[in-house]
């Protein structure tokens, strides 16, 4: 029996893929004609964190007035504390774009992407214990062979298409993005705090 998407859930997806997508593409078109930014790139991570703050704050203000008794905020400097470890690893994550896609092109950043799935498959297997079955396990290796056989050869006669340094970078995205994304979730499911205090922590 195939499971059913809320129309909410379909739209945040579309949104999701849409907003990743151009991501690249609008951080490669910022670019001057040295092929650097003429912007300080620690802004774009500042100002991205801050609007969620700004966003997540005002969720949470409308959800408690709404609801005072309903909405849960822990304030435990022990369960607080926790939160900071995957907003640096966060930052780590997004301060690694800029620099990989000064070596490789929106499209080959978008393949290692695909290195997220297999990375955050093997975290989630790791760190919360999860079970994958062997189709599972068959797709993190034919993903993990495609994105290989994709960038093999490259211009000039070289093996690959992109500088090693590119593929260093795409490697510990891919690592970082994984790690924080199944310790944030770790944390997300320990507590039944809202949903917008939380990402105000993160």
């Amino acid at each position: 029996m195939s499971k059913k998407y809320s129309p909410n859930t379909l739209a945040a997806a579309l949104v999701l893929t849409v907003a990743t997508s151009a991501q690249s593409l609008l951080t490669t078109a910022s670019k001057n004609a040295n092929g650097k930014y003429d912007y300080n790139v620690a802004t774009v991570p500042f100002l991205s964190e801050l609007c969620k703050l700004t966003v997540s704050s005002i969720l949470l203000y409308r959800e408690y007035s709404q609801n005072p008794s309903g909405t849960n905020i822990t304030t435990n400097w022990k369960s607080v504390m926790l939160f900071p470890i995957p907003s640096i690893i966060y930052l780590l994550h997004h301060s690694i774009t800029f620099p990989l896609l000064r070596y490789v092109d929106p499209s080959t950043y978008q393949i290692l992407g695909n290195l997220k799935i297999v990375t955050t498959g093997l975290a989630s297997r790791m760190v919360l214990g999860r079970k994958l079955c062997r189709l599972k396990w068959l797709a993190l290796l034919l993903l993990t062979v495609g994105t290989t056989t994709s960038q093999l050869g490259g211009k000039g006669g070289g093996t690959f298409s992109a500088p090693w340094q590119g593929y260093a970078l795409g490697v510990a995205n891919a690592l970082l993005s994984a790690f924080a994304g199944v310790y944030t979730e770790y944390l997300m499911k320990k507590n039944e705090d809202t949903i917008h205090w939380q990402n105000i922590q993160l």
